[in-house]
């Protein structure tokens, strides 16, 4: 046994395992297949829950802005309680948490209630997640780590991607609220299987104290950035409220820093940011996260209202891109544990940026041919960064910081995401409004004023044709066809955006070196 702390405590939280580690990755996955799941299958049911509980936009938004915020501000406090209480305490009180919230959500008569009750998944989400890669951390050899890591990928991508159509299903033939029933009897396996196979709660960190005001620092410096990113699009980029909320946000950061520099016990050592593979590794998750939420969210309006398919069919024709991840993520965890993590990544980077561009030139009425091609292309590229990255993070840290770290992954995709998300999205708008009025007088249709194109461009930017109510036929198909276009333009604007991200992000991964040996990973020191 080795007698580096990283080395015992290792040792240690194997010798005292049930079921072993792949019985391990087995109940993480479950727990993680709940969560994945419920990030994509919500949407589909908005519209039906806005309906039923007569609930405004705004209301339907913040179904998934609260769950995101309490996501992303809890992610690194929620590992640092699993190093130091244990990951197994952690992941089985998120699944509790998480399958209860879901069911009360479903049970809720009121919009308010529901809200509340994300927000609160969202807090039992955070608590699962980083402890489900720090219970990998531990369960597996270094050598083994890459393949787990694929394989726990693979039920990410598959569960994401399923999403839409259980949710399509459930919606369209028994309710809305099954939407949310649906995570009882999982969460319920997976907290059958938990306590089954996971082995004695094992505390990594059992001497530190609680830094408090580390927690509300960063606390408050997630927030403001995950909201200012989240309303940039309502208040506008330049708007005093959200520079206001990116100014706070910098302000509590730069005090989160000043305090983890001078802490006893920080919530977060900066002295794991010295190592330059997992810093490298949490940028290119942003970027990553970046690419692929923020052009991906204009996809499902390409599909469902550019070509008018419905939700189940949207999500059978992103199947392609699911295939990718599924297949290349165990795949990935493997050709990384052989030749390190620099080469495939940076080719999985490379293969994004392809499929970006690909998707960037999309015509109208582009075939199911067409798109599976890129999509298979961006699935098989992503799968690779996904893994690559997660492992550069999590294998660089020492064992005892293996929560902190996976709490860092999380949160930097959650970062990335929303920034993805409102960056290509003003992109996009602003792409819009400048084309809108030339291909609505190529369809011979009157000009638009200045006030008009404000006043129309969100709406097409989100897929929608600013019909008015009792227009002809023939004239409201001239309106679409122009609205459609110019989305179509917005769109390509900004994949190509994606695409250029991506290819910054090749460069940055030619930079990683292969993670360092679990034996002789040191303490990390404070900063």
């Amino acid at each position: 046994m080795s007698t580096t702390a990283a080395g015992t405590a290792i040792a240690t939280a194997r010798s005292t395992g049930r079921g072993g580690p792949w019985a391990t990755l087995v109940a993480v996955a479950l727990g993680v297949i709940m969560v994945a799941l419920d990030g994509t299958i919500v949407a589909i049911a908005n519209p039906a829950i806005g309906k039923s509980l007569h609930a405004s936009l705004s209301d339907l938004q913040w179904i998934t802005n609260g769950y995101l915020l309490a996501l992303a501000v809890f992610l690194v406090t929620a590992g640092k309680l699993g190093d130091r209480f244990g990951h197994k305490s952690m992941f089985l009180v998120g699944v509790v948490g998480f399958a209860a919230s879901s069911g009360i959500i479903g049970l809720s008569g009121s919009i308010g209630l529901i809200i509340a009750f994300r927000v609160l998944q969202g807090v039992f989400g955070a608590l699962l997640q980083p402890a489900a890669l720090g219970l990998l951390r531990e369960a597996f050899p270094r050598e083994r780590l890459n393949i787990a890591i694929g394989i726990w990928g693979a039920a990410i991508g598959l569960s994401t991607a399923a999403g839409p159509i259980v949710g399509g299903l459930l919606v369209e033939h028994v309710n809305w609220q099954w939407v949310f029933f649906v995570n009882l009897p999982v969460g319920a396996l997976a907290l059958i299987l938990g306590l089954l196979v996971l082995g004695r709660n094992h505390r990594v960190d059992r001497g530190s104290r609680a830094d408090i005001p580390g927690i509300a620092l960063l606390s408050v410096a997630m927030f403001a950035l995950v909201f200012g990113v989240i309303k940039a699009s309502d208040f506008g980029w330049g708007n005093w409220r959200t520079i206001g909320l990116f100014a706070g946000a910098a302000v509590f950061a730069v005090l989160f820093i000043l305090r983890e520099r001078s802490a006893a016990d920080p919530l977060l050592p900066l002295g794991l940011f010295r190592s330059r593979s997992l810093s490298i590794g949490t940028v290119l998750m942003v970027l990553m996260a970046f690419a692929m939420f923020g052009s991906l969210f204009f996809v499902t309006f390409y599909l469902q209202l550019v070509h008018g398919l419905s939700p189940v069919q949207s999500g059978v024709r992103l199947l392609p891109m699911t295939a990718g991840m599924v297949v290349g993520s165990p795949i990935a965890g493997a050709l990384i544990g052989r030749i390190g993590p620099r080469g495939p990544i940076a080719t999985g980077m490379a293969a994004v940026a392809i499929a970006m561009f690909g998707l960037s030139r999309l015509p109208i009425d582009a075939s199911a041919g067409l798109t599976s091609l890129w999509f298979v292309i961006l699935g098989l590229g992503l799968s690779v960064v996904m893994v690559g990255a997660t492992e550069v993070i999590v294998g660089n840290a020492p064992v005892q910081l293996s929560g902190v770290a996976s709490g860092v992954q999380q949160a930097a995709m959650q970062v990335g995401g929303a920034l993805g998300t409102a960056v290509l999205g003003a992109v996009m708008t602003a792409r819009v409004g400048s084309v809108l009025n030339g291909h609505w007088t190529d369809q011979h249709l009157p000009a638009l004023t200045p006030a008009q194109v404000d006043a129309a461009k969100s709406a097409v930017a989100g897929g929608v044709a600013p019909v008015p109510p009792g227009t002809k036929e023939e004239i409201a198909a001239l309106i679409t066809k122009a609205s459609n276009l110019s989305f179509l333009d917005g769109m390509h604007l900004a994949f190509t955006v994606a695409a250029v991200v991506a290819v910054v992000a090749v460069g940055l991964s030619l930079m990683i070196r292969r993670s360092r040996n679990e034996s002789s990973a040191p303490a990390v020191p404070h900063a």
